[in-house]
């Protein structure tokens, strides 16, 4: 059954003619993964490569969660589940919102296979959203301000963070109790998780 639903999500074409590039689903998901990366969208680069954060956001991401990109690319820890699996296009700051059809179509099917997550990492305003619904907090500044909410009040755990895209850093400057209040923990937890295989 997961199989054949991988198969459907890489042969989407659900939102094709309303997407500045066209379809191409981007995911990394598996039935033994023990950690939920819940991401916006694919940005160009993704698109063009067809890898999960493989953009300076990655590289970002892999500095805040403390692995390599061989620890990053098992899809048998790591899930990576954007609100859309394909590139939305640019907008007038940053890249389009995701398509809200893909989140409707594929999300619940997905999460309902992926049975072993034990953390969450929520990443930007759409994945908190669905992930935290009504206890998410007015702004993307207080969610992560009040992480410890979600993350120990929840299961399996949430940790709600921004994104990592370089667009980001005038607000890390201006919250820097983030990198060293929330990555820490962040890291320990994925290193408690970690089993190399």
């Amino acid at each position: 059954m997961f199989t054949q639903l991988l198969n459907d999500v890489h042969q989407c074409t659900l939102c094709h003619n309303f997407l500045a590039l066209g379809a191409n689903p981007v995911v990394q998901i598996s039935p033994s993964a023990k950690v939920l990366i819940a991401g916006q969208a694919p940005g160009l680069k993704v698109h063009q490569s067809g890898i999960p954060f493989d953009d300076k956001s990655g590289e970002r991401l892999r500095a805040w969660l403390g692995v390599d990109a061989a620890t990053f690319y098992n899809d048998k820890f790591f899930a990576i589940l954007p609100m859309a699996f394909c590139y939305p296009g640019k907008g007038n700051a940053g890249d389009l919102p995701p398509s809200v059809e893909c989140a409707r179509q594929w999300r619940e099917k997905i999460l309902q296979q992926l049975s072993q997550i034990e953390l969450i990492i929520a990443i930007g305003s759409y994945a908190q959203n669905w992930h935290l619904a009504k206890s998410k907090m007015p702004t993307l500044t207080e969610t992560v301000k009040h992480w410890q909410q979600y993350y120990i009040n929840s299961t399996p755990a949430i940790i709600p963070i921004p994104h990592p895209s370089p667009r980001n850093n005038i607000w890390l400057k201006r919250n820097p109790w983030f990198e060293t209040e929330v990555i820490p923990i962040l890291q320990a937890h994925i290193k408690s998780l970690h089993r190399p295989v």
